[in-house]
């Protein structure tokens, strides 16, 4: 992985029921990502749900995507 490239964090089961109900959103509502994205150095599988930690300036910001 690249220094500047941000973290990719596959979510546990119970971590996506908790995303899901806090948002209530389902799978088919999170932004897509490929499963040969060059980002995910093909450790994740199709239907994982992946946490993005960006750092911006003096913050973290989360983002979620749903590997295709």
């Amino acid at each position: 992985m690249h220094a500047l490239q941000p973290k990719h964090i596959k979510l546990k089961p119970e971590e996506v029921k908790k995303l899901f109900d806090k948002y209530n959103i389902s799978i088919s509502q999170l932004p897509k990502i490929k499963a040969e994205d060059p980002a995910l150095e093909g450790v994740f599988k199709k239907g994982e749900i992946l946490r993005i930690e960006r750092k911006e300036e003096d913050k973290i910001n989360i983002y979620y995507r749903a590997v295709i």
